[in-house]
C-alpha cells in the first residue's frame, strides 16, 4: 500500500487512527499496540502476502538474539561466547540481505570474470528489506554493547514494523522509538499534532505527486533513451532526476513524520534542505540524516576502531570505506559502488580542506557541492555504467549543442557549431521544462523547507484554506499512483 493512494488516505489511515485512540481511551493499551502492529503488518502484506513470514521471521530471530546478548551475563551461558552470538546474528542478517538483494549481482560479476554462464536467480526484492534489516542490525549492536534495556516483544515488533517508516525509513533507533508508546501524554489524541501532521502529510504528498512525478517524465525519458543526448537535454535530464529524487524521498519522509505526529510518535527528521549545502560534510548533515547517523555509528566508528593507531589519515580511510559500503547497500550494481566511492572521496577532500583551514566563498562551495552531487546521481540513476557515461558525454558537450529554433537568428552561435531545432524533444520536454528546473533550483537553494514551514504554522482559517487548496490540487492530480523511488533500494 502506498501513502499516495486513495485507499490509504481515505480508508486505511483514518480507520487505523480512530481504532487506535478508541482503544487507548478505554485504557486497552496492549490491545491498541496490538492493533497498530496488526495494521502495520497488513500494510506490509498489501504488496505481497508471501513476504509476511520473512519479516516476522526476521523480527523473531533478531529479538531472540538481542535478548540473548542483553541477558548474557544473567543467563550465564557457558557453551558459546557473547561475541559468537553477536557475530552469528549479524551474519544471518547480512546473508538475508545478500540473498534477496545481491545474488544476481554476484552471479553476473562471477560470470564476467570467469566466462561462466550461470543463470540468474531473478529474485524479487521484498519491500523494505534494506531498512528493516539495518534497523535490526543496529539493535543487535546496541544489545551487544549493553545499551538495550527494554525487553518487550510487542514493543520491539512495533518498533520494526510501524508502518510510516517501514518501507523507506527514516531509519529508527530503538531507544528513540520504543519508549514513546509508553508515555502517558501520547495515549490521548493531540489535536495540534493531528493538525500539524496532516499539514506535513499533504506537503509531502504535494512534493511527490506535483513535483517529483513531473520531473520523473523528463528524467526517465533522458535516462531510458538509447540516443545520444545533446548538451541541454543531458543537463536537464540529470537535474530533473536530482530534483525528482529529492522531492520523492523527502516527500515520503515528510509524510512518514506527519503520520507519526498523528499517532503522537516523533520520527526523526530525514532532510534539511540538502541542496543548500556548501560542502560534502554539510550535505550529509542535511541529506538522509537518519542514514548519516547510522553510517557514523555503525560503520565509520567500528571501521575506525580496527586501526591500532587512530590518526587523521585512518579516519579518512574509515570515511571512504563507510561510504563505499553505503553505496553498495543502496543497490546491487557497480554504479552504486561508484556513487558511494564518489561521496566518500568528496568527504575526504572536504575534511582535508577543513583541516588546512582554507576558505572559499559560500556561493562557490555551493556551486561545487551541488554539481558534484548532481553528477554523482547520474551513476545512482543510470541502469548501467554505459548509460551513465552516455549522459555525462552529453553534459560535457561531446554530442553537440542544440538550442531553440528562435535563437537561430543569432549569427555568432552558428560559428560555434551550435544547431537549432526541437531542442528538448529527446526528453519529451517543452519550453516550460528548463524554466521549471531553474525555478526549482532557486527554491531548493533559497526557500524554507517543509519542516521549517510547518514549524511556523498556527491554526487559522486562512492557512486552513491554503492547506485545503494544496490537498485538493494534489488529489485531483493523482491520475495514476506511482511508487516511491526508495522502495527499490
Amino acid at each position: 500500500m502506498l501513502f499516495n493512494s486513495f485507499e490509504f488516505m481515505f480508508l486505511f489511515l483514518p480507520v487505523t487512527l480512530t481504532v487506535y485512540f478508541l482503544l487507548l481511551r478505554q485504557r486497552l493499551t496492549i490491545a491498541a499496540r496490538s492493533w497498530l502492529l496488526f495494521t502495520s503488518l497488513f500494510f506490509y502484506s498489501w504488496w505481497d502476502m508471501r513476504y509476511l513470514p520473512l519479516i516476522l521471521g526476521s523480527i523473531l530471530f533478531n529479538y531472540t538474539v538481542g535478548g540473548a546478548l542483553a541477558e548474557y551475563e544473567q543467563a550465564k551461558i557457558r557453551n558459546v561466547s557473547k561475541r559468537a552470538i553477536f557475530i552469528s546474528g549479524i551474519l544471518v542478517n547480512i546473508w538475508l540481505l545478500c540473498w534477496f538483494k545481491y545474488m544476481d549481482f554476484f552471479i553476473t560479476t562471477a560470470n564476467s570474470l570467469t566466462g561462466a554462464q550461470s543463470p540468474l536467480l531473478k529474485i524479487i526484492l521484498p519491500l523494505g528489506i534494506s531498512f528493516f534489516t539495518i534497523t535490526q542490525i543496529a539493535f543487535l549492536v546496541d544489545a551487544y554493547e549493553g545499551l538495550v534495556e527494554e525487553r518487550n516483544l510487542l514493543n520491539y515488533a512495533l518498533f520494526v514494523t510501524f508502518f510510516p517508516h517501514l518501507l523507506a525509513g527514516p531509519i529508527l533507533h530503538h531507544k528513540e522509538m520504543m519508549p514513546q508508546f509508553d508515555r502517558l501524554r501520547n495515549k490521548v489524541i493531540n489535536w495540534k499534532n493531528l493538525y500539524l501532521g496532516l499539514t506535513l502529510f499533504f506537503l509531502g504528498l504535494f512534493k511527490k505527486v506535483i513535483l517529483a512525478d513531473t520531473f520523473s517524465v523528463w528524467a526517465s525519458a533522458g535516462f531510458d533513451t538509447a540516443q545520444p543526448l545533446t548538451f541541454v537535454p543531458a543537463w536537464l535530464t540529470s537535474l530533473s532526476y536530482t530534483f525528482q529524487l529529492y522531492f520523492d524521498f523527502s516527500g515520503y519522509s515528510d509524510m512518514a513524520v506527519g503520520i507519526g505526529w498523528m499517532f503522537n510518535i516523533q520520527l526523526p527528521v530525514n532532510f534539511n534542505s540538502p541542496y543548500k549545502a556548501t560542502g560534502m560534510i554539510d550535505f550529509w548533515k542535511r541529506w538522509h540524516i537518519s542514514l548519516t547517523n547510522f553510517i557514523t555509528t555503525y560503520l565509520y566508528t567500528p571501521i575506525l576502531r580496527t586501526f591500532k593507531n587512530i590518526t587523521f589519515s585512518s579516519s579518512l580511510v574509515a570515511i571512504f570505506l563507510a561510504m563505499l559500503i553505503s553505496g553498495f547497500w543502496h543497490g546491487a550494481g557497480w554504479n552504486f559502488i561508484i556513487w558511494g566511492g564518489m561521496h566518500g572521496a568528496g568527504l575526504v577532500v572536504n575534511h582535508v580542506w577543513k583541516k588546512k583551514k582554507r576558505k572559499i566563498p559560500a556561493w562557490l562551495g555551493w556551486l561545487i557541492t551541488f554539481n558534484f552531487v548532481n553528477i554523482s546521481f547520474v551513476f545512482f540513476r543510470a541502469k548501467s555504467l554505459e548509460g551513465a557515461v552516455r549522459i555525462l558525454e552529453g553534459m560535457v558537450g561531446l554530442n553537440g549543442v542544440m538550442l531553440h529554433s528562435s535563437l537561430a537568428k543569432v549569427a555568432f552561435l552558428h560559428d560555434l557549431g551550435i544547431v537549432f531545432g526541437k531542442w528538448l524533444d529527446q526528453i519529451h520536454g517543452n519550453d516550460k521544462t528548463w524554466i521549471l528546473v531553474l525555478i526549482t533550483l532557486v527554491i531548493t537553494g533559497q526557500m524554507k523547507n517543509s519542516m521549517e514551514l510547518v514549524a511556523r504554522v498556527r491554526p487559522a482559517w486562512g492557512f486552513c484554506l491554503l492547506l485545503l487548496s494544496v490537498a485538493c490540487w494534489t488529489l485531483l492530480d493523482m491520475s495514476k499512483v506511482s511508487e516511491f523511488l526508495y522502495f527499490q533500494f
